[in-house]
C-alpha cells in the first residue's frame, strides 16, 4: 500500500525537474556567506536547544497558518529565545518554498535549517542558495548510497546536516555517516502516527554514540519537553505548536529547559 511518505517522494521528481530548469538562477543569487552553526550553538548550550519552525500545512492536519507572513514569524521567534530556525520549502505539501526562506534568513541572525524531502543534489544547491545553514537528509527516504552522497555534497557546501530517523533500523545507518547531528521524528512519516516513546527508544544509542539529538515532532506541553530531556534530547524542533501559538513567547521560553550535565 502506498505510503504518504511514498506519494510525498513521488511528486518530488516534478519539483526537481523544475528545478533544474531553474538551475540559472544559482549564478545570480547573492547570497551571505556568514556562517550560521547550530551545531556550534548546542555544544555551547546549558539549556535546551528550541528550533522554531515556519510551517504553513501539513499532509497530517492540512491548513494550519497559511497567511502567517515568515518575516514576521521569523522576527518574534528570534526575539522571544529561539535558537534556530526551520523553514519548510515542499510546495505541494506544505505550502512552502525557497522564497519563504531566503525572508527568513534576511529577518533573523539566527541558524536557519531547509526542511524538505532531499533527494537530489539540486535541492541541495537552491537551499544554500536561498539561505540555508543546515538541510535535513530523512533516513527513511534515502537508500544508503543516496544518503551518502546527499550527506557529502552538503557538507562539501559548508552545509550543516540534521540527519533524521524515526527507527532503530534507520538510526544504525545513520550512525555509519559522520553526521553529528541526530534527528528523531516522533511521527513515522508512513503512517504519520506521533510518539514520543520514539525518541525514549533511540535516545540510548545516540547518545552513546556522541551526537547530538533533536526530537521532532509532537511537541507541545512543558510535560512533553521534560519527557525528552530527561532521556538526554539537546533540542527540539517544534512547528504547529509555535504557529498556532496565542502566546509565543511564553510557549517558547517554557520549553528552555536546564540540561542536566549528564545530558549536556
Amino acid at each position: 500500500m502506498e505510503t504518504i511518505l511514498d506519494k510525498i517522494i513521488a511528486k518530488k521528481s516534478e519539483t526537481i525537474e523544475a528545478l533544474y530548469k531553474r538551475k540559472d538562477e544559482l549564478k545570480t543569487i547573492v547570497q551571505s556567506n556568514e556562517k550560521r552553526s547550530l551545531l556550534n550553538k548546542m555544544k555551547q548550550a546549558d539549556v535546551l536547544s528550541v528550533i522554531a519552525e515556519f510551517k504553513r500545512a501539513s499532509p497530517s492536519k492540512g491548513d494550519i497558518n497559511v497567511e502567517k507572513d515568515p518575516t514576521e514569524q521569523a522576527k518574534m521567534y528570534e526575539l522571544y529565545g529561539a535558537d534556530a530556525i526551520s523553514v519548510l520549502t515542499d510546495t505541494p505539501f506544505f505550502k512552502g518554498s525557497y522564497e519563504d526562506l531566503a525572508k527568513v534568513r534576511e529577518a533573523v541572525n539566527l541558524p536557519i535549517l531547509c526542511k524538505d524531502f532531499i533527494v537530489d543534489k539540486i535541492q541541495i544547491d537552491f537551499a544554500k542558495a536561498y539561505g540555508a545553514d543546515l538541510v535535513l537528509l530523512i533516513a527513511a527516504a534515502l537508500e544508503d548510497e543516496k544518503l551518502h552522497e546527499l550527506y557529502t555534497h552538503a557538507t562539501k557546501l559548508g552545509l550543516e546536516v540534521l540527519l533524521e530517523v524515526h527507527n532503530e533500523e534507520e538510526l544504525d545507518r545513520a550512525l555509519k555517516t559522520d553526521a553529528p547531528l541526530i534527528g528523531v521524528n516522533n511521527r513515522n512519516l508512513k503512517t504519520f502516527e506521533v510518539t514520543l516513546e520514539t525518541t525514549e527508544k533511540l535516545a540510548a544509542k545516540i547518545k552513546e554514540s556522541g551526537r547530538y539529538m533533536v526530537s521532532e515532532s509532537g511537541i507541545s506541553t512543558f510535560e512533553d519537553i521534560l519527557k525528552v530531556t530527561s532521556c538526554g534530547a539537546n533540542a527540539v524542533l517544534v512547528g504547529e505548536t509555535f504557529m498556532k501559538a496565542t502566546d509565543l513567547e511564553s510557549k517558547i521560553k517554557e520549553m528552555k529547559v536546564s540540561l542536566r550535565a549528564e545530558i549536556k
